[in-house]
């Protein structure tokens, strides 16, 4: 595997995680952003830049939802 395989598998990998542990903190929910974040970047730097975008408005919709939970 190559660095940008790894780096995909990382942030596929800990949207994944984050997603599925939401419910525990509000803190996952901006965590699950910033991963859908890195799986953006993997978009775009593999070329797949249909997935980049995307992934780019999962995390603003991601850290939107963040922002209205309450504890801020």
């Amino acid at each position: 595997m190559d660095g940008l395989t790894v780096f995909g598998l990382f942030a596929v990998s800990a949207m994944l995680v984050t997603y599925a542990l939401e419910d525990r903190s509000r803190w996952f929910v901006l965590a699950f952003a910033g991963a859908c974040a890195l799986g953006s970047a993997y978009g775009f730097l593999q070329g797949a830049w249909p997935f980049g975008v995307v992934e780019a408005i999962w995390a603003l919709v991601a850290v939107r939802r963040w922002s209205r939970l309450p504890g801020l």
